[in-house]
Order: C-alpha cells, then sequence, then structure tokens
C-alpha cells in the first residue's frame, strides 16, 4: 500500500526524504521481509551464532491473579503478531469487496478465478508427490498462496513497464488468494481439539461486534478491546488464533455515519474563512494554516473506522511484524542429510507446486473464464503477460511457511519444507521477473 505524499516531504533534508520515500515505495515491504529472511538464514547457519536462536524458546506471558497466559516468543509471533497482520489482510479484503477491485461480481470474476485455478492446481501437485506419505500428505496447503509483499515488490522493480491492469489484476488476485488460504487454515488446519465453549464465548464476541456495526458504534477502542477478548477465546478453542483477526474485520464498520448537513456548514465555514484570509495578503498565511489544520480534522472525524485502522496497521505489518515473522521462522538449518537419499517428496510437492502449478492454474483458469465469456482481460494486458503474472503468483513465503508450522508435526519435515517455500519463492522471483521483463516494453 501506497502512503500519502504531501507537499511538506518537499522540505525534508535528503536523508529524511529517502526513508520516507523508502517507506512509501511499493517494494519497501518486500525489501525489509528478504533483508530479515537472510539474517534468519545466516544465523541458522553459522554454528558460531545458532545458540542466539534460542532467544524464541523464552517463555513470556500475562499473571494477573488465577489468570495465566504464558507462551514461547516464537508462539506470541505466530499467534499474536500474526493476528494483526491477519486483521490488516481481512481490512484489506473487505475494502477491496466493497469498493476496490473486488466490489463487484464483474471486478471480482477474473482475479477470484484466476486465484481459484492458482490454489487447486498447487494443491494436486503437491498431492500427487505426497498421497501416500502419512507424515506429508497433509502439507497440500502449503503451496496455495501468495505472498502479496514478495510478489507486489518484483513487479515494482520492472516500474511502469507493467500494464497497470496486469498490477491491478496480480493485486486482486492475491488478495484473493489469501482470502482462500484463510479460510483453507481455518477449516483444515486447526491446532488442537476444538474447545466448543471456548468458541462460542468467541462467536458470541463477534455476534456483538456485528451488532456494534450494524448500531453505527465506530468507537475504535470498543472494537480493539473485544477483538483482544475473541482473540484470546479463539486461541483456547482449537482454531487458529490468528482467524480471530480475521473476524474483527469483518465486523469493524467500512462506513463512518455521515451527519451530511453539519459536516457541510463546518466545511463551508472553514472554505469562507479561508477565502476571506486569503485576499488579506502574505501576513495571513499563520491564520491559513490554522484553518487547513481544522480542515483536516473535520475530514478526519468522517474517516470510516476500516480505513483509519489499515491506514495505521499497514507499516507496522510492512515494517515490524511481517520481518520479525521472518526472523522467528525463516531460520531454517540447511541439512544436506534430509536430502541424501534423494529429493523428499514433500520439497518435491511444494517446488512444483509454486513454480509449476501457480503459473498453469492462474493462466487456464483465467483463459477458460475469458472464453466462457464470465470474465474480460485488464486493459492493455496480453496472455503472455498473465502467465509471467502467475509465475510471480508462485512467490508463497509467508502463508506458506505459516501453513508449513501447521501441517507438520516433525520438526526435519517442517525445516524441510521451509527450505523449499524458500527455493520456490526464490526460484518464482527470478523466473517472473525475468519473463515479465521479455513480455512487456519499456515506456
Amino acid at each position: 500500500m501506497a502512503y500519502e505524499r504531501t507537499e511538506s516531504n518537499r522540505r525534508l533534508s535528503p536523508a529524511q526524504r529517502y526513508f520516507l520515500n523508502f517507506v512509501q515505495s511499493e517494494s519497501s515491504g518486500g525489501v525489509m521481509l528478504l533483508i530479515c529472511t537472510v539474517i534468519a538464514l545466516i544465523f541458522a547457519n553459522v554454528p558460531a551464532l545458532q545458540d542466539v536462536l534460542s532467544f524464541w524458546e523464552i517463555e513470556g506471558g500475562i499473571n494477573f491473579g488465577s489468570f495465566s497466559l504464558q507462551m514461547s516468543l516464537l508462539e506470541w509471533v505466530n499467534d499474536a503478531l500474526m493476528a494483526i497482520f491477519f486483521f490488516t489482510v481481512g481490512l484489506e479484503i473487505k475494502r477491496e469487496m466493497t469498493v476496490g477491485q473486488l466490489s463487484s461480481v464483474k471486478k471480482a470474476t477474473l482475479p477470484v478465478i484466476a486465484a481459484l485455478g492458482g490454489m487447486i492446481f498447487p494443491a494436486l501437485i503437491y498431492t500427487l508427490f505426497n498421497a501416500n506419505d502419512p507424515i506429508t500428505s497433509s502439507g497440500w496447503g502449503i503451496p496455495m498462496a501468495t505472498d502479496i509483499a514478495f510478489a507486489i515488490g518484483i513487479i515494482s522493480l520492472l516500474g511502469n513497464r507493467v500494464p497497470i491492469g496486469a498490477k491491478v489484476l496480480l493485486t486482486a488476485l492475491a488478495i484473493a488468494d489469501d482470502l482462500g488460504s484463510i479460510i483453507v487454515l481455518a477449516v483444515f488446519y486447526p491446532t488442537h481439539a476444538l474447545n466448543f465453549a471456548a468458541l462460542g464465548i468467541a462467536l458470541a464476541i463477534f455476534a456483538l461486534l456485528l451488532l456494534c456495526n450494524k448500531l453505527g458504534v465506530c468507537k475504535g477502542y470498543l472494537y480493539i478491546i473485544c477483538g483482544i477478548v475473541m482473540w484470546y477465546f479463539v486461541l483456547r478453542s482449537g482454531v487458529h488464533a490468528t482467524i480471530a483477526g480475521v473476524l474483527l474485520a469483518i465486523a469493524v464498520p467500512m462506513r463512518s455515519r455521515v451527519k451530511q448537513a453539519s459536516f457541510i456548514d463546518r466545511s463551508q465555514t472553514l472554505l469562507d474563512e479561508f477565502k476571506e484570509l486569503a485576499e488579506g495578503g502574505e501576513h495571513a498565511n499563520d491564520s491559513q494554516q490554522t484553518i487547513i489544520h481544522a480542515m483536516s480534522e473535520n475530514m478526519d472525524s468522517m474517516e470510516p473506522l476500516l480505513h483509519k485502522f489499515e491506514t495505521n496497521l499497514q507499516p507496522i505489518v510492512n515494517f515490524f511484524i511481517m520481518p520479525v515473522f521472518a526472523l522467528a521462522n525463516a531460520a531454517v538449518v540447511f541439512d544436506s542429510s534430509a536430502f541424501a537419499g534423494g529429493i523428499p517428496t514433500v520439497a518435491l510437492g511444494i517446488f512444483f507446486g509454486l513454480v509449476c502449478g501457480k503459473p498453469l492454474g492462474i493462466f487456464l483458469f483465467s483463459w477458460i473464464a475469458v472464453k466462457l465469456k464470465l470474465a474480460d482481460l485488464p486493459e492493455n494486458t496480453k496472455w503472455k503477460q498473465i502467465f509471467a503474472m502467475g509465475i510471480l503468483g508462485g512467490i508463497g513465503f509467508t502463508m506458506s511457511i505459516f501453513v508449513d508450522n501447521l501441517a507438520f508435526t516433525d520438526i526435519i519435515t517442517i525445516n524441510t519444507g521451509k527450505v523449499s517455500i524458500l527455493i520456490a519463492s526464490l526460484t518464482a522471483s527470478i523466473l517472473g521477473l525475468i519473463v515479465m521483463r521479455m513480455v512487456t516494453k519499456e515506456k
């Protein structure tokens, strides 16, 4: 997500401007994710640094009277911080389905169908390799996801060579893909046996939040407090705790309660005052700035709660939560003994699922949708660019690693899966960048 640039940016020092431009860049989130992944891999594979990784095993939590919630730092990252990540993803999906690229049947058809193909084919390919292995057969959900931060970061490296329609389609496809992955995660990868009492309480809180939304309650602190309590009971229910983030996003109001008359009157009054001061010459500048600030506050009062949450959380997710997730989960030891008896089927399933299944599924389902006149190609976009975009869809990383942690219990299989995800995502990044560059023209 690009952050709004203002005229005040021009008054910043070169160092400040460089930093701000980095934060605002579409590719910056992917860059941070890549840096932290490399750091984690170095710590995992340099013997002198490996002891540092025990940091993630430190226990910490909350103790209040008879209440106690204790987890390792790794669990806090995967269960708590990633719930915020899922909350932000849920907000983005909700916005796109309401006013964005998925807001109508016509807009949503192509990316949703393409995402469906990009999930089915990788899962089938993985299953072909692992159907007969009870240890690895449950990992079919691993190659189904696309990492939107990496994919958008890679495509942004090509600048305006890539048609805007292809960029929009990739973004919408990744969002639809995230929605599908969340559903798969909730249904097929519970963390332990269901506790129906805890699940019932969580759903009751969710229903209360939906009622608040319906009644027009837009107090951010109410949704945050109820969201934290709901997260706790989802954690105790056996459904993965991160699903609480998605439920909270569904409940957050999309629209603000518009008091049209008072907003118009206030805006008109401020505009009239600004105009009067503008006729007063340069000395009125300070007073004009005060009025501009009042206009901004007037606009902020009308900003939907969903947009406030999304705007404030996006930089936190991009520059803290996802990098920390990479540091905690990408620390994989490259152990050649795991491949001593040949390439494991879990590695083959993940690699070919992401690198081959993704582009084939996305391209084929897109082609069928267009040929059946269910959807149209984006403007100025060609089929070869759709295929290149499908290759970039094979960048799994964040969600794939997340599912890998849930799909297996054997540490060797988990690490083999992570290594395979990293290799497959790197391969998809390089191939996608090369092919997209070949099929687009410099403008």
